[in-house]
């Protein structure tokens, strides 16, 4: 039995709110997993040729599953994790060397051979309660590094999601890309053209950053290494994790460590560093952005930095992948609408010739 023509409009309406309430919620059940979802997918798309020819070895898609989703934990998960127990480490250290009377008596005695800044620092001062203040600041990063350590277990179950995701989205790779086709309300060569440019901004955000980023941490490690800054090694590898975030994300490291060295007493080393930092580790991906990247996202580095800059704030992490994929999307979206117009309108100048011709 047929609705009636009046009630169908109104059905239609009621089904288009009660799937975008479902989506809504669906949306916020999935928020707490974003990272281990955006993660599995940019792994699985990442290593997509490489598990082709494991496939293509072992045949069997529960084992070549399984042996891949060992490989990333061996070769990602792990490193990962113990970098991560390191460089808190470090960061404790640093914390608990600060507060120390050891470093106190050096900022004093700098501050004695310099009596000028001295009074300076003391005028400024005067109007700050400084124990207060001293205070809060420990406090505050106190509470910041408990807030780390009691967030490992949401780190871990993450990690535990991350990978049952990717298992399956390596066992199912083809079902998952037809489902997603299947959502999407355009034609085939559409879907393809949609699909084939968020995969290539994948790759081009994830690897391309991902390289550019070790490259300011090697030279941002070996400038730490020949200044003799203690623990060069796991500061370079912390400059490349900042240098992901683009344009400023090396300075909150190298920053820090020129002036502990200042403060050190050794402000030649200093110097040398912020000049290495400020004109190399922190414009060098201003130049192989565009070589390494900007080719494969067809978008201006303009549109590229203000795409993860607004993806980190609204998304967190995520939104390294999630911005440059929002902006990519849009784009390919808005070319398609144009070339349906210029289609439409296309059409239309036919019409009336072909009348003619009749």
């Amino acid at each position: 039995m047929q609705p009636d023509s009046e009630a169908t409009p109104w059905r239609q309406i009621a089904l288009f709110l009660m799937t975008l309430g479902v989506l809504v919620v669906t949306a916020f059940l999935l928020k707490p997993f974003l990272v281990a979802i955006v993660g599995a997918i940019v792994i699985a798309v990442v290593t997509e040729r490489p598990y082709q020819w494991l496939a293509g070895k072992i045949g069997r898609p529960n084992l070549c599953a399984t042996v891949a989703l060992l490989l990333i934990v061996i070769s990602i998960i792990v490193p990962t994790f113990f970098l991560a127990q390191s460089v808190g480490q470090q960061v404790a250290n640093v914390v608990t060397a600060l507060r120390s009377e050891t470093t106190h008596q050096k900022i004093a005695d700098y501050f004695s051979r310099h009596p000028a800044l001295a009074s300076r620092i003391l005028a400024i001062s005067n109007s700050i309660d400084l124990p207060n203040t001293t205070k809060s600041v420990a406090a505050f990063f106190g509470a910041k590094v408990a807030g780390i350590i009691g967030s490992s277990i949401g780190a871990i179950t993450q990690i535990v999601i991350l990978l049952f995701i990717l298992f399956f989205l390596y066992r199912d790779r083809a079902l998952a890309g037809a489902f997603a086709r299947s959502l999407l309300p355009l034609d085939d060569d559409e879907a393809s053209v949609l699909m084939d440019r968020l995969r290539g901004t994948i790759y081009a955000t994830a690897l391309g950053r991902l390289a550019i980023a070790a490259i300011q941490g090697t030279l941002g490690g070996l400038a730490y290494g020949v200044l003799d800054v203690p623990n060069a090694f796991l500061w370079g590898i912390l400059t490349a994790i900042m240098a992901m975030v683009p344009a400023f994300g090396a300075f909150l490291v190298w920053i820090p460590i020129a002036l502990f060295l200042g403060f050190s007493g050794h402000w030649s080393k200093a110097a040398l560093l912020a000049a290495w930092g400020g004109g190399v580790v922190s414009t060098i991906d201003n130049f192989l952005y565009p070589v390494m990247v900007g080719p494969h996202l067809r978008q201006h580095t303009v549109a590229v930095l203000l795409s993860i800059l607004g993806g980190i704030a609204l998304f967190g992490i995520t939104g390294i992948i999630l911005g440059p994929l929002a902006f990519a999307a849009a784009s390919t979206l808005l070319e398609i609408w144009k070339t349906r117009t210029a289609q439409r309108d296309t059409n239309k100048d036919l019409d009336p010739m072909a009348s003619r011709l009749r």
